[in-house]
């Protein structure tokens, strides 16, 4: 059998247990007594074990069995959480999933685990033996052979009305990875009751050391109608066969052959109706597919095709003055509008994709800080663009570290501002409009503003007299610059002049903008906005002389115009007063330097694009207004780099190329 057929799923099933298991774990850490939490970690370890088994990648699987033998004691109530546990746990963790990276980067997927191994063998305990009970009072048959804790949950369980089931699954003859499908009945098993052994042995079934079908022993408050409609529509599985035992008293269980015989009969009516059972369920399964990403970005550069094959129709039709081609063009318009939004929704992807990963990241930042810190996320069900997810992590990570590391004082410093020693860092995403918001915040001391203009000062990213005239979001807004770094020493963390400079570049790059506020002594905020999409977006075009331009209409503002003396010239800068606003302006012709044509136009009568960036505004001076247009972003290539004013190009309908103007650059 050819493995790598399945490696994708296994890559891609991995990723979600560890994100589970990750997720758990910050849970347990804050909540020890919960049980039920550490046999959610346990499934997930369980079956990513299982899984690696099956791949053939046997370092990965005898890892997380170490792991799920400390996690076995644990929700046993074997052995009790302590933070170094924990710390030993995260680090197994962590090596499974640079071990999965390995994997899916090509290699073999094996990593240095003796330190780890070693550690999670001193945590178990090693006196524990398995204790084999001569009692057979509680054995579902002479084949099950249960241990002293086993016999006792059973005996509890069964005077709190549950149930005792014999439970034999068969597979289908020519099914694949049969262990995977055996830990898929688990999974369903464990949703309706507990499982207390298995024949064979779990390591049996997780190595594939059986035939067709295995017996489940397990408790279950339901019943045994409910329990085989369950496990009957597992895929791949042929027949299942229950067996209710109704007398625990009677030690040989001699009198439930009527029971089990009613029973297999049930069985064998639930297998006639199986064929039903699967199309109902084939159907509900395929309302979700996996779709290769690649897949998704061909589909939108054709429809990007489609679209300026459209703009160029519907400037024919417009000028042929056909009726049935302008009735064709509008119902052409009118499916791919409805066709681009079906496009757009499947490329959107939660911000939790990337959200999941911080409060791990938060919590051993915290540790080594030696900071007592609590991360609350809001707005994880926030769609964007794949695209832009792709990107936004990094500075985000930026920012949360600055937030823990700058933002936050230690305990001792805040409770001497009678603050609560725990700190609180803020994660929230929102979509309002056409853009999505995403606000990092912590209610720590705030950005010190002299220090901030004293840096500036020494590092002569300001004069001492320019310093005296900015503003609180001016200063602020300083520690964008590049190489800028308030902080007194040198760490891993921070000091390096890496930092919020690079996260306005790459949000900046995306269509986005950031802003900060901040309040002495109460906090931070960093605002972020971001485009829904990259790939398609409105512009308005502009002419100036006989070029054409687009200016993307997140960054608009209005467009008005003005004659010649409602222009004046402010500190050898030319500006207009625009709603009781002092505007500068930008002469788009002057910037990029087009040249001047005989039909220039009378420049008596100016059109002015009003944008803005934060609290700021600029007016860029154009000669006519084309019009708004639905346009496909394309890049310059490797060739135009860096171009200053321009972030790219779209191919208009009448196959003329316009620069894409990034208003950003006036700023």
């Amino acid at each position: 059998m050819d493995l790598n057929n399945y490696l994708e799923m296994f890559i891609e099933e991995s990723k979600e247990h560890l994100q589970s298991i990750n997720d758990e774990l910050l849970k347990l850490e804050s909540d020890s007594t919960n049980t039920a939490i550490v046999n959610e970690i346990f499934r997930s370890a369980h079956t990513l074990k299982g899984m690696a088994g099956s791949m053939g990648f046997d370092d990965l699987a005898s890892l997380t069995h170490e792991m799920e033998n400390v996690l076995d004691l644990l929700r046993n109530s074997k052995l009790t959480i302590t933070s170094e546990i924990m710390d030993v746990i995260f680090k197994c963790v962590d090596l499974i999933e640079r071990m999965v990276d390995s994997i899916e980067s090509g290699g073999d997927g094996k990593e240095n685990v003796t330190e780890v191994v070693t550690q999670l063998k001193k945590i178990q305990n090693p006196n524990h033996t398995e204790i084999v009970s001569a009692s057979r009072e509680v054995a579902a048959t002479a084949e099950f052979v249960l241990d002293e804790f086993q016999a006792t949950v059973i005996s509890e369980a069964t005077k709190s009305g549950m149930n005792i089931y014999q439970i034999k699954v068969s597979l289908d003859a020519n099914c694949v990875m049969k262990s995977i499908r055996a830990y898929l009945v688990f999974q369903a098993a464990e949703e309706l009751g507990e499982l207390i052994q298995t024949i064979p042995t779990v390591e049996q079934i997780e190595e594939e050391k059986f035939e067709d079908s295995f017996t489940l022993l397990m408790l279950s408050e339901r019943t045994s109608q409910e329990i085989l409609a369950a496990l009957i529509n597992v895929s791949e599985v042929r027949e299942v066969i229950v067996d209710e035992r109704t007398g625990i008293e009677n030690p040989e269980m001699a009198n439930t052959s009527a029971t089990v015989e009613s029973e297999k009969v049930e069985s064998v009516n639930r297998q006639q109706n199986k064929e039903d059972s699967n199309v109902a369920k084939k159907k509900q399964r395929s309302k979700s597919i996996r779709v290769d990403i690649e897949k998704l970005d061909q589909l939108m550069n054709l429809f990007s095709e489609l679209i300026i094959d459209r703009g160029r129709l519907d400037q024919i039709a417009r000028k042929s003055q056909l009726s049935e081609l302008t009735e064709t063009v509008e119902h052409m318009t009118r499916i791919s509008t409805d066709l681009q939004g079906l496009i757009l929704n499947m490329r959107m992807v939660q911000v939790e994709q990337v959200f999941n990963r911080f409060p791990r990241m938060i919590r051993d930042l915290a540790k080594e800080l030696n900071k007592k810190v609590q991360l609350v996320i809001e707005g994880s069900e926030t769609e964007l663009d794949r695209t832009v997810i792709d990107e936004i992590g990094d500075p985000l990570v930026h920012l949360l570290r600055n937030a823990l590391d700058h933002g936050l004082e230690t305990a001792e410093e805040r409770a001497a501002t009678n603050k609560v020693e725990e700190g609180t860092i803020s994660l929230k995403a929102y979509q309002s409009g056409n853009h999505v918001f995403i606000e990092v915040s912590d209610d720590g001391k705030g950005i010190n503003r002299e220090k901030v203009l004293n840096k500036a000062i020494e590092r002569a990213v300001v004069s001492e007299a320019e310093a005296k005239t900015l503003t609180d979001q001016q200063v602020y807004s300083l520690l964008f610059s590049s190489g800028f770094s308030t902080a007194d020493k040198i760490s891993d963390i921070s000091g390096r002049g890496v930092g919020l400079d690079v996260v306005k570049t790459k949000i900046e790059s995306l269509g986005g903008l950031i802003t900060i506020d901040s309040t002495p002594g109460n906090g931070s905020v960093f605002h972020i906005q971001l485009p829904l999409t990259l790939s398609i977006i409105y512009a308005m075009l502009v002419k100036v002389e006989e070029e054409t331009f687009a200016i993307p209409f997140n960054s608009i503002v209005e467009i008005t115009t003005a004659d010649e003396n409602q222009v004046t010239t402010l500190q050898g800068q030319k500006v207009i007063q625009f709603r009781g606003q002092v505007v500068p302006l930008v002469f788009l012709n002057e910037v990029l330097q087009v040249p001047p044509t005989n039909a220039s136009v009378d420049k008596q009568q100016q059109f002015i694009v009003i944008v803005r960036k934060g609290n700021q505004s600029r007016g860029i001076v154009i000669d006519s207004v084309v019009g708004q247009q639905e346009i496909v972003l394309k890049s310059l290539g490797e060739y135009l780099t860096n171009l200053p004013v321009i972030s790219g190009a779209t191919i208009l309908g009448n196959g003329q190329v316009a620069l894409i103007v990034d208003s950003n650059h006036f700023f």
